[in-house]
């Protein structure tokens, strides 16, 4: 039980060190004052709606991040979540600003088109993958790139598109399709889809840890030969895993979508889908470690406002959150590769003193009292000779004689 427990915090402990040491020598380097740095950050979480941005922000990050993870779990690594999610919100805005529906029917058909949007999307990487073993690491590249391309094809004026000053965007979603949040006050609004995301995160857990699917996407992820001879299908557990990572990467576009924007612009929030995968690394593919590895990314991203006003440029959180992937990589790695080698001294001194002495075939034995068991050449009988032995002990295993005919017996 302790040594469960320590498996669990150490890295963590960890990684919060070494990279609480890294930014403060970056800081010291760049001529500023660390304690203050972080004085500042920290105390631009109590003003305005720092706090719920955060929040809000940290929404979307958990959707990308839990699309990351599944992919992980298969050993997959989907690096189109910037594409899908973008292109999912794009259609889903397009069609929300189309179509009248009652209001929540009107907001959960835009969830679903998103998330249709997004499975579809990946799911040419899928089809690659498992019929013509395409890296998806390569197609999904790609298809980030022609995501852009369909994008700017569907918000043209002459398409789905309105201009609206020097920018141009799909139409508003009615009413009846967003989706309210909760007012706090002068702090903000939280999102309605920040529930959504929370969810997701239980529903995760519960997929791999409480159901067949869940063992066999961990099991095929650990080995496919090993899963397939338990009989896992293996293609159909790749082409399943990227298409619910795809379903719910094209769900992190809607919380500004139908809590905040209602339309899809040139100003839509990008850069998502890379940020996904840093905190799925940061949370190590766990719904709660995803959850505070979201809201860290996000407090780093809207407290870094304030370091303007100390003299601190404000890229130097780009710095330190690089500096905690890599800490919480390095110390997970350390502590695994220690456990490893205390397993196999474990497994090492246990077999040692356990096996029993290896004997050379026909070599004498010691009894209990330390004594050989070979027989004594004093207790034989001297008159005994090969030549009294009966003939079976000396020809039973010899070749049996020729035919007389030299043929058959």
């Amino acid at each position: 039980m302790m040594g469960s427990i320590r498996a669990r915090l150490l890295p963590p402990a960890l990684a919060i060190g070494f990279a609480v040491v890294l930014c403060s020598l970056t800081l010291l380097i760049s001529g500023s004052n660390p304690l203050e740095a972080l004085g500042v950050m920290i105390g631009q979480v109590g003003r305005g709606s720092t706090a719920v941005d955060i929040v809000n922000t940290a929404a979307s990050y958990y959707f990308v991040a839990l699309a990351a993870a599944i992919g992980f779990q298969m050993n997959l690594l989907n690096i189109g979540i910037e594409g899908q999610y973008r292109l999912a919100a794009c259609v889903a805005a397009c069609v929300g600003g189309a179509i009248v529906l009652p209001p929540g029917l009107h907001a959960i058909v835009v969830i679903l088109v998103a998330a249709v949007v997004g499975a579809a999307w990946v799911g040419i990487a899928a089809v690659l993958k498992v019929y013509r073993g395409v890296s998806e690491v390569i197609s999904t590249i790609m298809l980030n790139a022609i995501s852009l391309g369909v994008i700017a094809y569907l918000i043209r004026d002459d398409m789905f598109g309105e201009m609206r000053g020097n920018n141009i965007g799909t139409a508003y979603i009615p009413e009846s399709g967003q989706v309210p949040g909760i007012t706090i006050g002068n702090s903000g609004t939280v999102f309605g889809l920040v529930f959504l995301a929370a969810a997701l995160g239980v529903g995760y857990w519960i997929l791999l840890n409480r159901t067949r699917f869940g063992f066999e996407l961990r099991a095929s992820g650990m080995s496919q030969t090993a899963a397939t001879a338990g009989g896992v299908n293996a293609k159909r557990m790749v082409l399943t895993a990227l298409l619910i990572s795809g379903a719910v990467a094209g769900l992190a576009g809607l919380p500004e979508l139908l809590g905040r924007d209602h339309t899809f612009s040139l100003n839509f929030p990008a850069g998502y889908g890379f940020t996904g995968l840093a905190v799925a690394l940061l949370g190590r593919n766990h719904p709660v470690g995803i959850a505070f590895g979201a809201l860290l990314w996000a407090f780093l991203d809207k407290s870094a406002l304030a370091l303007d006003n100390v003299g601190v440029p404000r890229e130097i959180v780009t710095i330190m959150q690089g500096a905690i992937v890599l800490s919480v990589v390095v110390a997970y790695e350390v502590v695994r590769r220690s456990q490893l080698r205390a397993q196999q001294r474990e497994v090492g001194s246990d077999t040692g003193a356990g096996a029993p002495a290896v004997v050379p075939a026909g070599a004498p034995s010691a009894t209990a009292d330390g004594e050989s068991d070979a027989p004594s050449t004093t207790d034989q009988d001297p008159s005994a000779s090969a030549a009294d032995d009966p003939p079976s002990r000396s020809t039973r295993n010899d070749p049996p004689p020729p035919a007389a005919d030299g043929g058959a017996s």
